[in-house]
């Protein structure tokens, strides 16, 4: 009963702090614009997308490997962890993919906390509620953009 409870706590908490981040992020985003966002699709833009998915599938990979028992948790942390380095590494100028980049480093940041938490045979169900968060907030922010990058040539749906 006590440990359920805690479960039910620790959820309760990561679902709150899921919260917490992305009305930063939307309440930030707002104070920043003053109408419509304007839309751009530079060769970085293009670049930020490919780099993205490659490496949302890389770590999506990484962690069906885990669930399988053919990759150690550690491992998954570790290809998450080059996963943040490598799209933090990236330079979008479009406000939306600016924001999106922002969202899947702390994703794939709390998910390596996750994979990390794992390998010490700990609960990792704080992290992953977290990732999951923002993955969900960062597909929102791609749906509400993608009509107006896919008018001026960039192509989101690949990461939707």
């Amino acid at each position: 009963m006590m440990e359920s409870m805690r479960r039910f706590a620790l959820y309760g908490l990561g679902l709150l702090l899921a919260s917490a981040i992305a009305l930063t992020y939307a309440t930030s985003s707002r104070a920043k614009t003053a109408g419509p966002v304007s839309h751009t699709c530079s060769v970085t833009d293009r670049a930020f997308i490919d780099g993205a998915k490659t490496n949302v599938d890389a770590v999506d990979l990484w962690g069906q490997q885990y669930l399988d028992g053919d990759a150690a948790p550690a491992d998954v942390a570790a290809e998450a962890a080059r996963a943040a380095k490598i799209v933090g590494a990236t330079s979008p100028t479009d406000p939306s993919l600016v924001q999106t980049r922002t969202l899947l480093m702390a994703m794939f940041t709390a998910y390596g906390k996750a994979m990390e938490q794992r390998a010490k045979h700990r609960d990792a169900s704080d992290h992953i509620l977290q990732a999951y968060g923002l993955a969900n907030f960062a597909h929102d922010v791609l749906l509400k953009a993608e009509p107006g990058l896919a008018r001026r040539g960039c192509d989101v749906l690949p990461l939707l």
